[in-house]
Parts: structure tokens; sequence; C-alpha cells
């Protein structure tokens, strides 16, 4: 206590000598003192000890001071108490880090032996990889590349490039490869494990695991031992024995064949839907277990019966199915462990082959009434059928053809008994008759034999092979064709020569024949009268040349049909003071024929010479008989031109070749342009009379001009010629005679279609305007120089200019007649080089029918 220690405090305050020094040391001490004490606080200050050490130092203090009786201030005791403090954390800090070191030296340890034991593992299971009995693929993630570990042996047949191994078509049979394919893309998407034993195409078996893990995705292949791969190969072998059993089962399933499984008891042990339905079973598994058979007890112990000698049953058996007996060709077939059957219902077949071997004895019968020879030859040229016409040709030994000869055969012999003529090369002629065996169209050939026959010979080949030979006699036709043509010679100048005017007319009133007479005792024309030509016409031309015309008569008697045909006679009377005595005899044939004489002198005799009447009269009948035989001798020939040509355009007569099409062809082509012009004739005449009648109605434009380019369609298909139709602006009806309208239409294209070029475009275009309906027709023809278009529209002035065909001259006039009977107009815009345009105007409504421009 300060009290306590008077002096040290007195001296230290009066700065004596040994006070200083005493002073001076205490000072010292304290300094050194309080420097370790700031530092010991300053470590303390950071020690968890340091609060506490410093409260029990200022408590202990006093006492300490007291009894050690020194002098220690509370900052000693404060540095001391925290020195200690330290180096009691330095002690417990000491101890607790030995035994950290020792805990972690044990886990090192520890840790050590583990990562021995992982290391061993892993190379343990490095061994196990790499054997050559295995092959693992491992996939870490979805987007990296597979991993390969491990070898297969090379007698397993697996590649060892990585590429090629995962190419598991490239070394894998083709069901194991799919197999594989499915399990692994399974294991990846669908973590679903697998096992499958597979083959390689070296033969090989290999099994194959597949697993996946949180991480990881492993295919394993394993090589097996010998006995396992047998154990594989059966395997295999098992399931793809399966798979064509299901396969031959579903087949069966499907067949609409009745087909059965029975056990070795003879018991139904499988049949397929079709056997279900012939039972009347509502499925198959009903039909086995109520056992229901599709087979009658007595054919069901024959079956038996067989399979005891012979495994195979084969046999066409009846049953009735649905109430009906049907034939069905069973066959059944006997194995170790049951049979197996089935059905195939020929009953239709049968039917069939019924049917057709009636046809065929049907056929062969009436073949065999014909007079046309016929032989039958199959597709190895053998002699399968004949007619007796055939054998009566050729006069051959029935034996010798009954034998099936070949057909090179049969022509040899016909050469060696001279019943066909030689030929030059013989080899070759008779090469070139047998290529009908290997032609697709019937051939036809002329054989001239030694004897005078002319024969028709028609090879005509058959879809399953072989040919149809058919020797058609045609030497009475050609001789009588013959006759025949000399007879129409003769009677034409018969005819000719005649003073007497005879005409014939068919049923369908057009004429059939006339002569030079008939023509000029009417008066009439020759170029109108032509055949073809309708009794109309000439009757129309005939009665202005009549004072009391008889042509009604004569065209309803042509023309009508009348229960009973009688002869008609009488005269008539023409302007210029000729008499005709005519008379209209019917023919046989349906036709007329009608005679004029000139009377006229017979007639100015009876009138001057009464007493002569009655050798008037025998002249008259004279002629009426002469009339009569003529008429007999022409109804004959007539009816034989008459069928013959109707013939000749049959398809049953046969084929023509294409010299004979080529003529019927032309003579039909020019029958048409005769008729054509007969007809344009006609109207220009009906014209020219004023007696041609409008039938005004309503006139589709659209219809009418389609109808036109129908007409002229084959025209310009022959020259490549395309018709444009412009009627966008045109009205869709008018007024007029939709007839005579179709046929201006016609005019006009075929005369364009007559100027056009090859491929070039016509354009038919039609418009309504104020004053009617107006069309035109243009083409890009040569076009017409001016000096031609004054004498365009005159009658029988037929004009080249570069046309195709010379014609009659009467389209454009025809054409301008019609148009002015409508009341409308034509013009033609046309230049050289420039093509040209037929514009015609027909008005909306004809106010009335006028004559046509002379």
């Amino acid at each position: 206590m300060p009290g306590e220690n008077p002096p040290r405090a007195g001296s230290a305050v009066s700065g004596g000598h040994d006070d200083s020094d005493s002073t001076g040391s205490v000072t010292t001490g304290g300094g050194l003192k309080r420097r370790v004490g700031a530092r010991t606080a300053g470590f303390l200050a950071t020690s968890a000890l340091a609060g506490p050490l410093t409260s029990f130092a200022a408590h202990a203090e006093p006492a300490i001071a007291q009894k050690a009786g020194l002098s220690v201030s509370a900052v000693e005791v404060i540095q001391l108490a925290m020195f200690v403090g330290v180096m009691g954390a330095a002690l417990v800090s000491a101890i607790f880090l030995i035994r950290e070191r020792a805990r972690t030296s044990a886990q090192n340890v520890e840790l050590r032996a583990r990562i021995a034991d992982i290391n061993a593992a892993l190379q343990r299971s490095e061994a196990l990889l790499n054997l050559r009995d295995q092959r693992v693929i491992v996939w870490a993630s979805e987007n990296k590349k597979p991993e390969l570990i491990g070898t297969l042996p090379l007698e397993s047949g697996a590649p060892d490039d990585r590429a090629a191994f995962l190419a598991f078509g490239r070394w894998l049979m083709p069901r194991s490869a799919a197999a594989l394919e499915n399990a692994v893309a399974g294991l990846r998407e669908k973590a679903k494990p697998f096992d499958l034993v597979i083959e390689s195409q070296a033969g090989a078996p290999l099994e194959v695991h597949g697993r996946k893990s949180a991480a990881h995705v492993l295919v394993r292949f394993v090589s097996l031992s010998e006995t396992q791969r047998s154990q594989a190969r059966l395997k295999i072998e098992n399931q793809r024995l399966a798979a064509d059993y299901e396969t031959m089962i579903g087949l069966l399933d499907a067949l609409p064949m009745p087909a059965w499984l029975r056990a070795t008891d003879g018991r139904l042990k499988w049949v397929n839907r079709a056997y279900a339905g012939a039972v009347e079973a509502p499925n198959a598994e009903t039909a086995v277990r109520e056992a229901k058979e599709f087979l009658g007890a007595q054919a069901r112990e024959q079956i038996a019966a067989q399979h005891k000698s012979r495994p195979i049953f084969e046999q066409t058996l009846s049953t009735v199915i649905e109430g009906d007996r049907r034939v069905f060709a069973v066959t059944d077939f006997a194995g170790a462990d049951g049979s197996a059957g089935l059905a195939c219902d020929t009953s239709a077949t049968e039917t069939i082959r019924g049917e057709y071997e009636r046809t065929v004895r049907s056929h062969a019968d009436t073949l065999d009434q014909l007079n046309t020879a016929v032989a039958i030859f199959d597709a190895n040229e053998k002699l399968r059928f004949f007619n007796q016409a055939f054998q009566k040709l050729w006069g051959l030994d029935p034996g010798f053809l009954h034998s099936a000869p070949d057909n090179a055969l049969l022509l040899d012999r016909l050469r060696s008994e001279g019943k066909i003529a030689e030929q030059p090369e013989w080899r070759r002629w008779k090469e070139g008759l047998l290529g009908a065996y290997r032609a697709v169209e019937s051939q036809e050939h002329w054989w001239h034999l030694p004897d005078g026959k002319t024969i028709r010979v028609v090879a005509n080949p058959q879809p399953k092979g072989g040919v149809t030979w058919v020797f058609e006699n045609l030497t009475e036709k050609m001789d009588l064709e013959s006759r025949y043509q000399t007879a129409v010679r003769v009677q034409g100048e018969t005819l000719d020569n005649l003073a007497e005017g005879v005409a014939v007319f068919g049923p369908d009133g057009r004429l059939r024949l006339s002569n030079p007479a008939f023509v000029a005792l009417w008066g009439l024309s020759q170029d109108v009268i032509k055949p073809n030509v309708h009794v109309s016409a000439i009757r129309d031309l005939s009665d202005q040349r009549a004072v009391d015309s008889p042509w009604g008569g004569f065209v309803a008697a042509i023309t009508g049909f009348d229960d009973e045909r009688r002869d008609r006679h009488g005269q008539t009377e023409l302007k210029n003071g000729t008499v005709l005595s005519y008379a209209v005899i019917p023919l046989p044939n349906g036709q007329v024929m009608m005679t004029f004489v000139d009377v006229t002198d017979s007639v100015n005799v009876e009138r001057a010479l009464k007493d002569k009447n009655e050798a008037l009269q025998k002249s008259d009948q004279l002629k009426n008989e002469f009339v009569q035989h003529v008429s007999y001798e022409l109804r004959s020939p007539l009816t034989n031109i008459i069928g013959f040509t109707e013939l000749l355009s049959l398809p049953a007569t046969g084929p023509l070749s294409p010299k004979q099409r080529e003529y019927v062809e032309h003579v039909g082509s020019s029958s048409s342009v005769l008729l054509t012009i007969v007809n344009d004739i006609l109207d220009l005449a009906t014209v020219d009379a004023g007696i041609m009648q409008l039938d005004i109605s309503e006139v589709s434009v659209e219809r009418t001009i389609e109808a036109a380019a129908e007409l002229v369609a084959d025209r310009l298909q022959e020259h490549s010629i395309k018709l444009r139709i412009d009627a966008a602006a045109a009205p869709k009806s008018f007024h007029g005679d939709e007839t005579r309208v179709r046929q201006i239409l016609y005019n006009l294209l075929s005369n364009a279609a007559n100027y056009a070029p090859e491929a070039s475009t016509i354009t038919l275009a039609c418009r309504h305007l104020e004053q009617g309906v107006e069309f035109s027709v243009h083409d890009n023809g040569p076009g017409m120089p001016p000096d031609l278009l004054d004498s365009v529209f005159r009658r029988f002035e037929p004009r080249t200019n570069g046309g195709r065909r010379r014609g009659a001259g009467l389209g454009l006039s025809i054409v301008k007649s019609f148009v002015e009977l409508h009341g409308g107009s034509v013009r033609i815009e046309t230049g050289k080089d420039k093509g040209t345009t037929v514009i015609c105007t027909l008005p909306d409504a004809p106010s009335g029918i006028r004559a046509a421009a002379e």
C-alpha cells in the first residue's frame, strides 16, 4: 500500500541520489514490465482467456502484494495472468494438434489400404475385361462415342475394328443383328435390360447382356464354351423354328382352304379359320374343343388306312358344306407325333373343266360342219384338230392326220404329193410360213395350187401357243366375181346404148344407176345426175321441166312403205313439147327402177293416126316386156354387189391386207367427198329455187362451235393443225337456223384447213356486235391476191393457190348463200403472205327468210 512504504514514496518525490537510482531502476523495470504487459495484453486481447485472467489479476493483486511483501502493481498482475493464459492456451493447442495428427495418420493409413484394395480390384477387373472371351461396349453419356473394352476370339467372327464391330449388320446374321439393334435401343432409351443369344455370320453363337447404371450403359458380348455353344445353337435353332412355326401357322390360318393338325390318337389339335367356317363353328378354338370334323367318317377311315402304308395321302374327296356337296383335293401327311392336312375346294374348277370340255366338243362339231378347211396346231407345232373340209381339201390319209404330225412334216408331204406349188426357195418359204408360231398378229397368204385352185390361208396365233390355220377355197368366188364383172360391163354397155332412159333408186331414195338417155330425156346436167344423189334433188330439177310433173308420185313410190308394191305406168309432157312414157317397176331387193321412153313421135302419130293405136299398144307392151326383162337380168348382179360390199365391210369376213384396206379407205373417202359435193349442189339448187326454209330457233353458240370443230377434227389432226377458239366475247345464243350455221362454220374451217400450213393454228372467233353476231375464221396460209377476191364466191371455180386439195369450188358459195338467207353479210380480209380471215355477220334475230344472192 502506499502508506506502508513512505520512504520509497518520499524518496521518489524528493529526487535524491539514492532515490534517483532507486527510482530510476524501478522506472526502468516498470517500463519493461509495461512493454511486456502491453504485448501480452495485446496477445491476450485476441485470446478467449484474456477476460477471465484480467479479472482474476485485478482481484488477486492486493493479496499477493501483501503476502509477498512486494510492491506489485495491477498491470503487472494482469501481464502475469495473461502470460499464464497464453501458456495454457498453447499447451491446450499442442495437445489438440497432437491428437488430431494421430487421427489423421490413422485415416491416411486406412485410405492407403483402401486405395490398394481398389487398385487390386481395378487390376482384376481389367484382367477380366481384357480376356479374349468377352467384349464390352460402354456409353458414358448420350452424346459421347461408346468405348470398347476387351476382345473376342477370331473364331467368333467378330471384327476387332471399332467401327466394324459397332456395325452389327456386317458380322451378325440378319435376324440376330435386328434383334440386337432393337434391344440396344430399348436399353438406352427405356433402361430395359436384356439377355440375348446371337449368331455371327461365321456361325458362332454369342451371349449378349445389356444393363444400364446411373451413369453408364453397358452391353457385354461373351464368347461361349463348346457346351454353351451347343446350347446356344439349340436355343437359336429353337427360336428360328418357333418363328417359322408361327409363320406357317399364320399362313395356314390366312389360307381360304381348310387346314388341320391332329395328335397321334387322331384328335384335332389345331384348325384354321377356313376349317371353322366350313364346319360352321364360331371360331377355331370351338371347332377343336367340340371336335367338329370337316370330313366324314368314311373319308377319315380311308385316310387312316392309307397312312399305314405311306405317310402321304392325296385324293379328291367330297363333303357337305352349308348344305351343298363340294369336291375337295385333300392332302394329309402323317408324322411320328401326329398328322396335318389341307383341303382345296375344286368344285368350281371341276365345273369349269366340264364346261370347257363341252365347249371344245361343241366348237369341234361346229368346225367339222364348215365348208372351210380348219386345222389347229399346238405350241409344239403338232396337229391337234382338223375338220372334214381340211381332209377333203388336201386328200390326206386319216391315219396320218390322227398321228399328230408336226406342221413342217405336213408341208413336206403336201409338197412331195404335188398338192402345193413348188417354191424357188422352199426352206426359206417354209420358215417364213412357220414364223406364224412366233408372231402376234394374224398372217394371210395366197396359195395358187397346181390344180388351179386359189386358197386364202390365214394363220391365227393362239394366246397359249399354237396356230389355227384356215384354208378358204376362193376359186369359185373369184370365178363368180369375174363373171359378175363381165356381166356388169355388158349390161352397162347395153344400158348406155339404150334409147330408153333408165334410173334405179335404192330404198334410201338415192340414185344407184342411170344411163345417158335418162339425162338427155329430162334435159338434166351430167354433173348433177351422179350416183348417190337423192331423188328429191332430181325431182326439184325435173319439176321445172314438166307441165304436170309426175315426180311426186315417183318419190312416194321410191321412199314409201306400201304393203303392196305395184308397177306404175304413165306419160308426162315436158314444156319443150317432148312426151315421155314412164314405167315404175319395184325390184325384189327393195330398189325401184324407172324407165323413160321418148314417145313424142308416137303420140303425134297417135293423134294423127287413130287407126294405128293397136300397133302402138303392142309397141308399148313390147317396151314393157323389155324393161321387165332388163329388170330381171339386173336383179341377181345388183343383189350380189350389195351383198359382197356389205360382207367385205364386216369384221367376220376376215382381215384386209394393207393394200385392200387402202383401197377401201380410198373408196370411202372418195365417196364422202362426192356425197359432200352432191349435198352442196343440192343445197345450192334449193336456194336458187327459192324453196329453202330456215328453221329459226335459239342457237347455242358454244354447242354450235363445238359441233363444227368436231366435224373437222380428223382433218386438222391429219396435218397437225391446232384450232384455237376465242369465244370470250360471244353471246350465249342467238336466233337462227342451227343446222345452217353449223354448216357455215364447217365450210369455213374446211376451207381454212385446206390452206393452213402444216403444224399451224387456225383461229375461230365469235363476238357480239350491235348489228348481230360476228363469226371469223383466220388461217396463216398464203392469202389471196386481189384479183381473186371478185371471183372467190363464184360457184364451180376451184382455186388451188397453195391449197392441199382441189375441191368443187362450192364451200364459200354455200357460206355466202346461207349467211344472206339469215340477212347477214360476208367479207374477206386477206393479203399475200398475211393469211386469210373470212368474217360472217349474222343478225340476232332474222326478220325473215331472204333468197341468196345469185
